[in-house]
């Protein structure tokens, strides 16, 4: 989208970060840029309007759950492994071990990871032919 004047800041780069805007997750240099485009550009605002209240209202009907607290501590322990391995990534010039690549990691938890218990049991004892028409089982 664009509203066809020209821009400092070009509306589609706008439009495309408004999230990381709403949120307040980018730079204070680059929020005062999109704000002073969000001053000349009406169409512009007008979205960004339109989803600041649709934050608001799913904040007001959705956001009322208490999250249990062992979820939560299971959460913030998963996030700071992750935040570990990624400053350890970027450090390493030989980039991320051979257990991170493969998804291996410690469960902050001591649980096994759940990548690991959805995997299909490999069998150790002999397997049993399936019934067939011409092979009906024994009553």
């Amino acid at each position: 989208m664009s509203c066809g004047e020209p821009h400092e800041t070009d509306c589609s780069e706008v439009l495309s970060h408004l999230y990381e805007y709403l949120d307040r997750e980018m730079p204070d240099s680059d929020c005062a840029k999109y704000e002073e485009h969000f001053d000349e550009c009406s169409p512009c605002l007008e979205k960004y309007g339109l989803e600041q209240e649709v934050k608001k209202l799913v904040k007001r009907c959705c956001g009322q759950d208490d999250v249990p607290s062992d979820l939560r501590s299971k959460v913030m322990g998963r996030i700071e492994v992750i935040r570990a391995g990624q400053a350890g990534a970027e450090d390493d010039p030989a980039g991320p071990s051979p257990s991170a690549e493969s998804g291996a990691s410690e469960r902050p938890t001591g649980e096994p990871d759940a990548r690991a218990a959805s995997a299909p049991q490999q069998s150790t004892g002999p397997q049993e032919p399936l019934p067939s028409a011409e092979h009906p089982r024994p009553a």
